[in-house]
């Protein structure tokens, strides 16, 4: 799924154009958004791609929406 993810202050947004939905990121697996699963304040968890750190933002890249059992 094609999602943008912003940098705003201090606190990453992820928005999901396919359901014009535009959340907080509240938990990174790995302290950043790359490589691992982030979950969104409606309780949404996405697997995002490797990138590097310094990556420019704002960007869309293709994630994974995990399910409710994951």
């Amino acid at each position: 799924m094609k999602v943008t993810l912003r940098k705003v202050a201090d606190y990453y947004e992820i928005y999901v154009p396919k359901k014009d939905l535009e959340e907080k990121i509240v938990a990174m697996e790995n302290g950043t958004p790359w490589g691992g699963v982030v979950t969104i304040s409606n309780g949404w968890k996405f697997q995002m791609p490797d990138m590097p750190a310094d990556t420019p933002m704002p960007i869309t890249v293709d994630a994974r929406k995990l399910g409710d059992e994951d």
